[in-house]
């Protein structure tokens, strides 16, 4: 898996190795190993799936301490434009954002740290 940096610290783009042949393709989408060795150590303890139609805008949507959640966003149809706003009180970064377009074809995806704002906006349908 590639990781990218971005300009806010802890937020980062994967990338992962992806295996194709005139059959399709293999990838791990996620490796608790790797994601500990390489981004953070964390616990995922919920998986959830959305679709949305051309045009539709999503978030910003935070949680508050005690319930702030961090997020591993991917697409897996479609192409969106996905954004973190950096919402935590003094945070060098705080009122910053990254953008960046995650879809089925570059199978991206984005680890938000809590204390983030969250939100997509589809750029197909």
């Amino acid at each position: 898996m590639n990781i990218t940096t971005t300009e806010i610290e802890g937020l980062v783009i994967l990338e992962p190795k992806v295996f194709a042949d005139g059959r399709g393709y293999f990838f791990e989408s996620f490796s608790q190993r790797e994601f500990e060795e390489q981004v953070c150590r964390t616990a995922f303890v919920q998986d959830n799936e959305s679709c949305s139609r051309y045009g539709v805008l999503r978030g910003l949507h935070f949680q508050k301490p005690p319930h702030a959640q961090a997020k591993l966003v991917r697409v897996v149809k479609g192409t969106v434009l996905d954004i973190a706003l950096d919402i935590r009180k003094g945070s060098s970064t705080f009122g910053q954002h990254v953008a960046t377009e995650l879809s089925g074809e570059n199978k991206r995806q984005l680890f938000i740290p809590r204390g983030f704002a969250h939100g997509f906006a589809a750029l197909s349908g």
